[in-house]
């Protein structure tokens, strides 16, 4: 059973890149680490390395896009635990960059399946563990790409991808947060991105292809600050690892 003093996040998308560093980060704060991973295999393989660091983390299979999984995976936390504190909704999908005027369906969907289905659906699944917690926080991992201040600003370089999927489905997942926020007093909801939007930077990932300017330990502080806010902490907010962020 979790340590009823511990702390306790899930994270979605926790094998890898942000999600393995926001793991990380709690775990050595003495946190309970559910690491949520798609890939079982590299889920455990994930999971046996901040073992061997001395973390306490709990390997679970979940496929944000499935509703059996998530049940499952709720299921396999209730094992452990009676309460979630913090729930990062990390996993993410980037789509193909294809440009709006060739954007089909095809290519929309999946990536709105796992970046704004897939935090609604492990939200609504986790809410009595959350529920359940002192003061549970959520964590969405945005994107200034979903910023529309940031977008049609000309010296961003987002503002020059013309892309459909990615963007617009991070946008969404924003208004998503501060509806959450708005209607769930009791629980702190924030949206975050893993960049410096002053700088017009962001941190290197998979997704990127190791793109980016910042490490994954700095694009992981807007994440952490965040999971580990007090009960009066902010909710309802966008902001990257120098404060906020322009919706």
């Amino acid at each position: 059973m979790t340590n009823s003093e511990q702390q306790s996040a899930l994270i979605t998308g926790g094998n890898k890149g942000l999600g393995f560093e926001a793991a990380r980060r709690l775990a050595e704060q003495g946190w309970s680490i559910f690491l949520g991973s798609r890939d079982e295999g590299r889920g455990r393989a994930a999971a046996e390395k901040l073992i061997a660091g001395g973390a306490n983390v709990v390997m679970v299979p979940l496929d944000v896009t499935s509703d059996e999984s998530v049940a499952e995976a709720v299921r396999l936390v209730r094992e452990h635990t009676t309460r979630l504190d913090v729930l990062i909704n990390n996993a993410g999908a980037p789509g193909h960059a294809i440009a709006p005027a060739d954007a089909t369906i095809d290519e929309i969907h999946p990536v709105y399946d796992t970046n704004v289905y897939g935090p609604i659906r492990v939200t609504q699944a986790f809410l009595p563990l959350l529920q359940a917690a002192d003061h549970p926080r959520v964590v969405m991992v945005s994107s200034a790409g979903g910023s529309f201040a940031v977008v049609t600003d000309p010296a961003q370089p987002v503002s020059k991808m013309h892309e459909l999927a990615y963007s617009s489905s991070k946008a969404a997942l924003n208004m998503i947060t501060v509806r959450y926020a708005q209607a769930l007093p009791n629980i702190r909801f924030n949206a975050v991105t893993p960049g410096e939007v002053a700088n017009h930077t962001f941190a290197a990932t998979d997704m990127n292809n190791h793109t980016g300017q910042l490490t994954a330990t700095e694009g992981t502080d807007s994440i952490v600050k965040l999971a580990m806010a007090p009960a009066d902490g902010p909710t309802g907010t966008f902001t990257d690892r120098l404060g906020p962020v322009a919706w």
